[in-house]
């Protein structure tokens, strides 16, 4: 079989690429690669997002589990986050997390996290794949009392909202604060409104009212017209947008301009560094993180440490350096001191912070980061690709051009994606009209080379 798992776990259309026999499979699989470190049968809790498909993969995945002995906790519909914090609130094994994120409706996922709640490392992913292969024998079918159980857990969005109030000293710390929070009608519905209110905040609920299949249409972080709308018209301070899971998040300041995650870390990275809590004083971002913050970096001493693309990497260089910020400009920011993945409803409750303590408008402090213009466009393709693009002699030759034609004013920047048949092409430089036509002459290029 081919790679299954990419940058973000597994994706797929719901019951034609991604169906309830390989998620049954893929939960039999990881639980028994875990049972084989634990030595043990796991304790394995499960969340969804709001997609209608939730409750078939959900199903499936838990009698995968089940038929190896494993025991299963259902936390329903809970953020991305939220499981990893949970995971190591209850002393689980691992978690299972079933969400395409921003993905739309029709597309679903499966995302393992492990018993301290990071993202399964690449080594225990190939080995849960190589029983979904060759060595699919090897796995057991327990009967009797070996047969595995499944049980409720009631109150994770509480425990994850009480562990969210913890992080913020005092008892209303977000009081006189206006914020409108776009739910994407996805896995944030319930537990956004409900901290933001017990912090205090005055709070404007947009897109909160999931019904299985409005998840990510026309809202949230990939579609923030209506909430720049509503932000400008209510005078509200601040606008947050949440993806289907809720591991990212996008800002808009009361004048309606956009803040992406380069932004957002630039501003909470020097509140940090004038509190001396920025360890290393450093910044963990992506390949893909806008020129802007490298030059805001240098102004205010900060250091930029860039990985390659996806949270994933972005975490593994912040345990590794011994930071505690870092993410993507898409809205994953992580603040490690507190969670072990990119979380939206804390990222947001960090800028809040941050703005009610500058006593500044949040278009004052966007501005502190020039962002240079970029575009970002993707090369659609029939399949998902892995690799060197630039291997491709008539690619490799159409990127060249480009970056003479740039002369160190800009960057250009090409890679398959993890999650999607798709190749991404970013294109930096001063002028907009020029860059953008160049990165459409070069997804005509990809497509036509790679088809």
């Amino acid at each position: 079989m081919g790679h299954l798992f990419g940058t973000d776990g597994v994706r797929g259309v719901a019951n034609t690429e991604l169906t309830p026999e390989l998620t049954m499979d893929i939960g039999r699989a990881g639980a028994y690669a875990l049972a084989g470190q634990l030595g043990r049968p796991p304790k394995i809790l499960i969340g969804t997002d709001t997609r209608l498909s939730a409750e078939m993969l959900e199903s499936a995945l838990t009698a995968g589990l089940c038929s190896v002995g494993a025991e299963v906790y259902s936390a329903g519909v809970i953020p991305s986050p939220a499981m990893a914090y949970l995971v190591r609130h209850y002393k689980m094994d691992a978690g299972v997390m079933l969400s395409a994120s921003h993905n739309p409706m029709p597309d679903n996922g499966i995302k393992f996290f492990d018993g301290t709640g990071y993202k399964l490392s690449d080594e225990v992913e190939d080995e849960i794949e190589s029983f979904l292969g060759g060595r699919a024998a090897e796995i057991p079918r327990p009967v009797g009392e070996g047969v595995g159980r499944r049980f409720n857990c009631e109150n994770a969005v509480k425990d994850y909202i009480k562990f969210l109030a913890s992080i913020l000293s005092g008892d209303k710390p977000l009081a006189g604060m206006k914020v409108a929070l776009d739910c994407a009608n996805g896995a944030c519905y319930e537990a956004a409104p409900m901290i933001f209110q017990r912090l205090g905040a005055e709070i404007f609920s947009l897109h909160f009212k999931p019904d299985g299949c409005n998840i990510n249409v026309k809202c949230g972080s990939t579609h923030l017209e209506s909430l720049q709308d509503f932000v400008k018209i209510n005078q509200v301070d601040i606008g947050l947008a949440f993806d289907g899971d809720g591991d990212r998040v996008l800002c808009v300041d009361e004048t309606g301009a956009v803040m992406d995650g380069d932004a957002i870390m630039a501003v909470c990275g020097l509140a940090l560094k004038k509190k001396g809590q920025l360890k290393n004083n450093a910044i963990v971002a992506t390949v893909m993180s806008n020129l802007g913050l490298q030059i805001f970096c240098d102004k205010e001493g900060l250091g930029l440490r860039r990985t390659a693309v996806g949270d994933r990497y972005v975490i593994q260089e912040m345990k590794a350096g011994g930071y505690n910020l870092g993410g993507e400009q898409s809205g994953h920011v992580i603040f490690l001191d507190h969670n072990t993945t990119g979380d939206g409803i804390l990222t947001g409750l960090m800028l809040m912070s941050t703005l009610k303590e500058s006593g500044k408008k949040l278009s004052e402090l966007r501005c502190i980061m020039e962002t240079m213009p970029q575009v970002l466009l993707g090369a659609k393709l029939g399949r998902r690709l892995s690799g060197d693009i630039r291997q491709n002699e008539k690619i490799d030759q159409a990127i060249g051009e480009l970056e003479k034609r740039l002369l160190g004013e800009g960057r250009v920047l090409v890679r398959p994606s993890g999650t999607e048949p798709l190749v991404r092409v970013m294109i930096e430089g001063r002028d907009r009209a020029a860059i953008l036509e160049w990165a459409k002459a070069l997804v005509q290029t990809i497509e036509k080379e790679m088809r």
